[in-house]
């Protein structure tokens, strides 16, 4: 039987959630010797906050599939991490870890998540074959362990397509709490809004996770036979980097009104993601690239992957050059300078 704090703390992070908030992706900070390193890894997650994000997640794609493998065993260490500097924050945020892998394997991950205090996990499907029927007989196990998030991930980074009546069928799951949209496709990111307006909930908040549209789906309200639908927020690889100004965005997009000039930064935004993302070789360097950015910023000190395969693409960095040069009023690097020592020390 669910206990009372439990629905409490449950409806408590629908509520943060549907209020809208700018979520970070997080990285994997790792030596040259690709080991973890805690004190550049809490530097990030106090960059976050100190920054507004509402939120961290933690154990998704940006912070690297790859940290589940036995011989790397990080998953853990970078939850507990993350959860010590967010009960630190001083304020409520919510925390969320990503959930990928067959039952068995998701099942433990849940219950990896719950006994450390995270809000909810983020459920990737990518990699999984078999029917809807299964993919949701999936989800409702591990949403008997904790509160889920769905998670559209793009198929070019290991994400699969999932239909307009999956999703409906997703949302009779009653813990379902948000849902990541971020098949970087707008047909498919509509059969997800299709959806959430016509399951009839409205405890159930959408969050971009389409980097290539960021401003649009976050500034556009959606018109669904007469149900007006908006994203709530945005949990984002994109604001893994220069995260004070994807909150100003996000405040920005707020009332839902997309001018001339937040026209004109939605394509800024665009244009920078396809550089951090590396969108000119199929996201190859997409990792790499936010490392990038961080190891100028100072937070990070390389650009080092746990798949030594991984890295910056042939022009990327040049890419990143011009972005950054051409969008400063985009860019953390001053609020980082101020503060970076701190964030790095104790």
């Amino acid at each position: 039987m669910e206990r009372f704090e439990d629905h409490a703390a449950e409806v408590d992070v629908r509520q943060r959630l549907l209020s809208g908030l700018a979520i970070p992706a997080h990285p994997l900070a790792l030596d040259a010797q690709r080991k973890l390193d805690e004190r550049r890894q809490r530097a990030l997650s106090r960059y976050y906050l100190a920054a507004g994000a509402g939120g961290l997640a933690v154990g998704v794609h940006t912070t690297q599939f790859a940290i589940r493998d036995p011989a790397v065993g990080l998953l853990r260490p970078v939850l507990e991490i993350a959860a010590e500097e967010m009960a630190r924050a001083g304020r409520p945020v919510v925390r969320i870890g990503g959930i990928c892998g067959p039952t068995p394997q998701a099942m433990a991950e849940a219950t990896v998540l719950a006994n450390i205090g995270y809000d909810a996990g983020l459920l990737s499907l990518g990699g999984l074959d078999g029917s809807d029927d299964l993919l949701i007989d999936h989800c409702r196990a591990v949403a008997e362990v904790i509160p889920i998030i769905g998670f559209y991930l793009q198929p070019a980074v290991g994400g699969r397509v999932l239909s307009h009546s999956f999703w409906r069928r997703f949302l009779e799951i009653p813990r379902v709490v948000a849902i990541k949209v971020a098949p970087f496709n707008r047909y498919q990111s509509l059969d997800v809004v299709r959806a959430v307006a016509l399951s009839g909930r409205s405890d159930v908040a959408l969050y971009t996770g389409n980097d290539d549209s960021i401003v649009t789906d976050l500034a556009t309200t959606f018109d669904v036979e007469g149900k007006a639908l908006r994203f709530a927020g945005g949990l984002l690889g994109h604001w893994a980097v220069d995260t004070r100004a994807g909150v100003a965005l996000l405040e920005r997009c707020r009332p839902g009104r997309l001018d001339a000039a937040l026209a004109t930064t939605a394509v800024a935004v665009t244009d920078c993601n396809a550089a951090y993302f590396d969108a000119a070789h199929a996201f190859r360097g997409c990792v790499a690239g936010l490392h990038e950015v961080l190891r100028r910023q100072g937070l990070l000190a390389g650009t080092w992957c746990l798949d030594r395969r991984e890295g910056l693409s042939p022009g990327q960095s040049e890419e990143i050059d011009r972005v950054r040069r051409v969008y400063p009023h985009l860019c953390d690097d001053d609020f980082i300078a101020v503060h970076r020592d701190r964030w790095l020390s104790g």
